[in-house]
């Protein structure tokens, strides 16, 4: 089996085992999405989906938040760790969507990732979760699991890995493919247990777990 074809059979496996699995972040509006994967740097979802109803309440827009003392925001945002440097990178960021933008959030890669706190895996998740683009989202869970699944070959690095898995994964399932690597990476290929590939529908063309059975 080629890479392609195992990550083709993946993908069909999790559709079936998450049919309904989406972003974990909470949001409505597509400058909420930008504030929150700041804020889940080091953070879990959950927190995150807490703290912002208390920042949303104070600063309920796009201008609100640019015109927001960068120290009032840390004040709110401190449950999520780095505060200081979260609250500088949120309130740079709403001023340059503010000023350059209209308050909206660029539908470009290139100009994603020049917004202070974005980086890769940010742009990519804005860019397929509101926008519908093509996008592959390598975050911890992303890369543990392909790496133990054998679409890559012990690769770490975030961009490195994303850029192999646009080789065999079609662009259209990208976004998809990565919610659903979260939801398999909490309930079952975990991380700080061993993975429970008893219960796994990946574990018949799983690298790792052919390994296991050895």
């Amino acid at each position: 089996m080629t890479k392609k074809q195992r990550a083709l059979e993946i993908i069909e496996r999790l559709k079936k085992e998450y049919p309904d699995a989406g972003c974990t972040l909470d949001y409505d509006q597509a400058w909420k999405l930008l504030v929150s994967v700041r804020l889940a740097a080091q953070c879990t979802d959950a927190r995150v989906n807490v703290v912002v109803e208390g920042l949303y309440e104070k600063y309920p827009d796009v201008d609100a938040l640019a015109g927001a003392d960068v120290k009032d925001i840390e004040d709110i945002v401190r449950p999520c760790g780095l505060g200081a440097s979260k609250a500088r990178d949120i309130s740079a960021c709403m001023k340059i969507l503010r000023d350059e933008y209209g308050g909206n959030v660029p539908d470009d890669f290139d100009a994603l990732l020049k917004l202070p706190g974005v980086g890769r895996k940010s742009a990519n998740l804005i860019m397929g979760d509101v926008f519908g683009k093509p996008a592959i989202v390598t975050d911890t869970h992303c890369i543990r699991l392909v790496n133990r699944m054998g679409l890559v070959d012990g690769i770490k690095e975030p961009k490195k890995v994303e850029m192999a898995l646009w080789k065999i994964i079609p662009p259209e399932e990208g976004s998809d493919f990565c919610h659903r690597l979260v939801y398999h990476g909490r309930d079952v290929c975990t991380a700080r247990t061993k993975p429970h590939c008893d219960r796994c529908c990946l574990a018949d063309i799983c690298k790792k777990a052919g390994v296991d059975k050895k």
